[in-house]
């Protein structure tokens, strides 16, 4: 298996950092989630929405205020290559990691530390079951607020909010952990956006409630205005209305459309797959293994020999 780092393609068991790294002990670095998706029929990767998860790095980037050598399509181009040399025939992971990469344990000064870049394409299954609800937990842990910590970028130390609710939640005997924010209302899951369905409208947390503007909840809206014709609100949700909602999904790049149908011991709906979401999640996956003609442009599709 091949990884990428410091600007070469090396065996994954060489790319080592040191124990001195500033990221290692800081938190600095900014990551994205990519998928890419099999496609048995054509023989082909379909990685979902490249493009937008590398202009959201380099967000992150200027926020850390890292400065790579490389522009987004050079980003694109890279990962494509790292795919081809791994050859993997199957779902996989694509996680780049952009770094305060100096051994400099005692700075805080970030304008200070110089930066490196690493990706490594690992084969990847189901992130959560999502052929059958799940069951989740309010967490006891809140959403930071973006005055804060940003929270508008997939920043490393901001994560460690997000793996003390999972794992609480799962602790606890539940599937997934939904956190809220300061003031009580409803923010995103432990790695998903969340949306909820109420008399025929969708319905998921604003820009200003702290979550994370996934590219999978972008491209979830714009999927059920265009092809569903169901009204999308944007808007703050109370804790109780989660409860009293027909349909609970959540959406990511790991967990795609995943029913929730319990939370807090309490059933939704009916405590399956609702029907709107399944009609959701039906549509979705036929756009990310690249098969729906009319969103092919948001796969970029590579041929395995």
């Amino acid at each position: 298996m091949w990884a990428f780092l410091s600007g070469n393609q090396v065996d994954i068991k060489d790319a080592k950092v040191s124990i001195m790294t500033h990221a290692l002990h800081y938190g600095t670095a900014t990551f994205e989630g990519i998928r890419g998706n099999w496609n048995e029929n054509t023989n082909s990767m379909y990685i979902f929405r490249m493009k937008e998860h590398y202009e959201r790095l380099l967000r992150g980037c200027k926020i850390l205020r890292i400065k790579l050598p490389y522009t987004v399509d050079d980003l694109c181009e890279i990962t494509i290559d790292l795919i081809k040399k791994n050859n993997l025939k199957e779902d996989v992971y694509i996680r780049p990691l952009a770094y305060k990469g100096a051994e400099m344990v005692a700075n805080l000064k970030l304008h200070e530390v110089s930066d490196d870049f690493a990706l490594v394409t690992l084969p990847f299954g189901s992130y959560i079951d999502n052929s059958n609800s799940i069951r989740c937990q309010t967490s006891s842990w809140r959403r930071p607020m973006d005055s804060s910590m940003p929270t508008g970028v997939k920043l490393t130390g901001l994560y460690t909010t997000n793996i003390l609710a999972k794992t609480e939640a799962v602790s606890a005997g539940f599937d997934e952990a939904i956190l809220l924010n300061q003031d009580g209302t409803v923010s995103e899951g432990s790695g998903e956006n969340l949306f909820m369905i109420q008399n025929d409208k969708l319905i998921t947390p604003a820009e200003t409630d702290n979550a994370l503007l996934g590219i999978t909840r972008d491209s979830v809206i714009e999927l059920v205005t265009k092809e569903i014709g169901l009204e999308v609100q944007q808007r703050r949700i109370h804790r109780s209305e989660l409860y009293l909602s027909d349909e609970i999904f959540l959406t990511g790049t790991a967990a795609h459309v995943t029913s929730v149908g319990e939370l807090d011991n309490r059933e939704i709906g009916t405590g399956e797959i609702g029907i709107i979401t399944k009609q959701i999640q039906d549509l979705y996956f036929s756009v990310v293994v690249g098969e729906n003609s009319k969103y092919l442009d948001w796969c970029t599709q590579i041929s395995m020999d």
